[in-house]
């Protein structure tokens, strides 16, 4: 799969060079382990493939932080599946600290 469509590149890197560390963006893209509990809402790409975001590894401890596309691409899990994006999450829905609160409270988006 695909992980970034070049409306989600375009928009994320926008993201990345507008920030000023006083900005929040809502979150663009969502990725996830579709064999485990990982996921990944990223409002940023920066020049070096690092995005910014939600991280939540499906331990109980969602954080803002960030995480490199191309660790994402090469992650395998169960039956040598990938990481995917989510091609029903709503982008730029979301602020990250909405996200942030829904997954304290066990939910998902």
């Amino acid at each position: 799969m695909n992980l970034l469509t070049k409306p989600i590149e375009k928009k994320l890197r926008e993201n990345s060079a507008a920030q000023d560390g006083s900005k929040s963006f809502n979150a663009v893209v969502k990725y996830f382990d579709p064999t485990g509990a990982g996921q990944w809402y990223l409002s940023e790409l920066d020049e070096n493939d690092i995005g910014f975001g939600v991280c939540d590894l499906g331990m109980g401890f969602a954080e803002l932080g960030s995480v490199s596309l191309d660790e994402l691409k090469s992650l395998k899990g169960a039956f040598g599946l990938g990481i995917e994006r989510d091609l029903s999450f709503d982008s730029n829905k979301y602020s990250l600290q909405d996200i942030l609160k829904k997954l304290e409270k066990g939910e998902r988006y």
